[in-house]
């Protein structure tokens, strides 16, 4: 098995690229905090993949379903229909700059684990 196609490296790819368009969404909801009828951004990933993976666990082949759920899962971008003011607008401020904070150290964790397994595989490419 090719190691940048691993389950692992699959999910930190999955995991970027989920935590990029999160950020992408919360700069949106935060730039619209003053549009009246503004909903929302919410960015979903974890509870699918979630519920795939126990779905998968129940098959005959976890290693190939795990690849395959991995495959198949993506997230999404939906609007959040409840609001927050008298204008419609669902952004809340302060939560939302939290969830930005909480997100970056999510994405520098993740872009760690990656360096560091390239990293590794560089050590063993070097023969060291």
């Amino acid at each position: 098995m090719d190691f940048l196609s691993s389950n692992s490296f699959l999910m930190l790819e999955k995991s970027a690229g989920f935590l990029w368009t999160k950020q992408a969404a919360i700069t949106d909801n935060v730039a619209n905090a003053e549009t009246p009828n503004y909903k929302k951004k919410v960015v979903t990933f974890e509870e699918s993949l979630r519920g795939k993976l126990k779905a998968a666990s129940s098959g005959f082949q976890p290693k190939k379903t795990v690849r395959t759920v991995l495959d198949a899962s993506d997230f999404a971008v939906e609007e959040q229909l409840d609001s927050v003011r008298m204008d419609e607008n669902g952004v809340n401020t302060t939560e939302e700059m939290v969830e930005a904070v909480r997100t970056a150290y999510q994405l520098r964790y993740v872009y760690s684990a990656i360096s560091h397994d390239l990293s590794m595989l560089r050590t063993a490419i070097r023969g060291q």
